[in-house]
Order: structure tokens, then sequence, then C-alpha cells
């Protein structure tokens, strides 16, 4: 396959705090990359330094063989962008935004109107060409960022939190799109996002990033199966009891977390009396059972000892100190 993007030891400072520390993978022509992880954990800023928004504290990247900091320019010529905030203008209809992004890319006329009226038809928002962009639905709106990011034919595609804040029907049609367009464009497609069944359904190789690190990368099945066939989640007050007694050898993984102890073993079903059993022999006190497949979420749990929800608490609270730090 041939390689779409390379980038070794990427970093990026603000005043002291590291947002993005030394940060390295590689991504195939036509690939869906995803980077999993909270707000606040770097995904954006990534993306900022790749599609040369912001310039790296240090480290590189090469897209389709041009490198960010030598060529920005080439760089830009050959991405498109889906931004996580909107930045459609409200005033005009789609086909004028459509146009006018075309211009700045100084597409010839009549190849931006053949284009502008193929990829309205592609994202389903032909009929609404003449319309104000102000009268569209959130998910007309993500659609219309879209097909204008896609004018200029971009071999690679960044998309930021592509589904965010928008309902689930929105957000599974949508993720029908973004499939289409790596699977029939061959388009290389790199987006970011906190929603685990997003980066599970869409992505090929997800590397989850937490607190600037990339601490997994892999197919999200390689990493589901890397902590264990099963997850059975045992309800209790006294999670230090539970995990001091389950030392059995098919036990492949333990996580304590709050006032629940993850199990991660095989064939689950056909283990799960000896646990009720052993639990039972010991007085430790239970309140619910359930057994699950391993989801990202419990990958991130796996690897970090939180979830996703309690690193975006946290890294909303070092982003507070930071700044107040900052202002003394």
């Amino acid at each position: 396959m041939t390689r779409a993007i390379e980038v070794s030891d990427l970093t990026k400072s603000f005043a002291g705090l590291t947002a993005v520390n030394h940060i390295s993978f590689r991504i195939e022509q036509g690939e869906i990359f995803g980077l999993l992880g909270p707000n606040g954990a770097g995904k954006t800023t990534t993306l900022s330094m790749l599609s040369t928004m912001l310039t790296p504290t240090s480290g590189t990247a090469v897209i389709q063989g041009i490198e960010i900091g030598k060529d920005p320019d080439g760089v830009r010529n050959v991405i498109g962008i889906v931004f996580q905030d909107q930045s459609l203008d409200e005033e005009l209809t789609a086909g004028e935004n459509m146009d006018f992004h075309g211009r700045l890319y100084r597409i010839p006329h009549d190849l931006r109107k053949q284009r502008t009226d193929e990829l309205l038809h592609l994202v389903e928002l032909y009929d609404r060409k003449n319309d104000i962009v102000k009268t569209f639905s959130g998910g007309m709106r993500r659609r219309l960022e879209i097909a204008r990011g896609l004018l200029h034919h971009p071999s690679v595609l960044f998309l930021d939190e592509p589904t965010l804040g928008l309902d689930p029907q929105t957000r599974n049609h949508l993720w029908q799109y973004i499939s289409s367009l790596s699977k029939e464009k061959h388009i290389t497609i790199i987006l970011t996002t906190h929603y685990m069944e997003e980066a599970d359904r869409l992505c090929d190789r997800i590397a989850i990033i937490d607190q600037g690190k990339i601490i997994a990368l892999d197919t999200p099945q390689n990493l589901k199966d890397s902590i264990g066939g099963d997850v059975v989640t045992i309800n209790t007050p006294d999670t230090g009891a539970i995990c001091r007694i389950m030392t059995e050898p098919w036990v492949i993984h333990l996580e304590e977390y709050n006032e629940e102890v993850r199990i991660s073993l095989r064939q689950a079903e056909q283990y799960i009396s000896s646990i009720i059993t052993l639990i039972n022999a010991h007085d430790i006190p239970i309140t619910r059972v359930s057994i699950h497949k391993p989801t990202l979420e419990d990958v991130f749990l796996s690897f970090t000892g939180k979830t996703i929800r309690e690193q975006e608490i946290g890294g909303k609270e070092n982003m507070r100190m930071h700044r107040k730090m900052a202002r003394h």
C-alpha cells in the first residue's frame, strides 16, 4: 500500500504545557484512521499541525510525500479539512459556499460548477443548492462542509469531531458518507473523536491518545482482543477484596474502578458460576453482575485506569489551572 501520512516525534507545547508529546504513526492511502481520546487529549492540536495551521515545537510529518514544515502550501493543496467548529457562511446559499471555496483554490469556473453539482448530489443536498445555509439543520451543515472540503479533490481529508452535537440518526447517516468516501474515492481520512462507537465502526485503525501521548494503536478488534475475550463486571462496595481473591489462572486482567471490578477472561459463561461461588465463599457483598464483550471504553480504562469522561473532566481542570497560573 502507498503511505499517505508519516508522523515522526511530533510535539507541540504552549507556554510550558505539552499538548502533543512526541507522537509517531503512519497512515496508508485509503485508510480511515482515528484519533480517539477525551477532549483536551491533543487530538485537535495534532490535526492543526498536520494541516499546517500550527507549527510543531519539534518533530515533523510528511503528507503525500510533502513535509509540513518545508512546503505548507503544497500540503494544503492535497488536504481537505472539516473543522470541529462550523466555518460556513450562513448568509450564503449552499452553492455559493461551494463556489467561494472553489475560487480560493483557483478552480476554473466550469470545473468548479461541475464538481459542486457532483458533490452536492453525493451528500444529498443538490435540491437545497440555492437555499441559505442558516435554514439548514446541523446534519445538513456537516454534510455541506464535507462536500466543500472535497471540492479541490484532496487525497487526504481531516475530520475534527465530525459528528459532534448531532443526533444519533444524523450521526449514522454521516458515518455512511465517510465510509463511502474511503471505499469509493480511495481518500485517506484521519478523524478525531471521543465517541467510542464511532471509532469502532468507522476506523480501520485507531490511535488512543491521552494527555498528549499515544498509549495504544491498532485495529479496533485487536485493541479489544488485547484485554481478553469477555468482561465480567461486578458491582460491589468492597472491590479490593474481590481483587485479592480473584487469582485463578483463567483471569487475564483485573480492573478496579469506583465500586466496580472488571474481570477480563475468555469464555466468561464457563467461569461465571465459579466467580460467584468464590465471592460468596468469602462473604463479599455484590449488587450486580454482568457480562459483555470488550469495548473500546474497556480498552481505554485498561490503559489509563479512568474512563474517557473522567479524563475529560481532569483535562478541563488542568487547563483551568494552567490558565490561572499563566495570569500570575
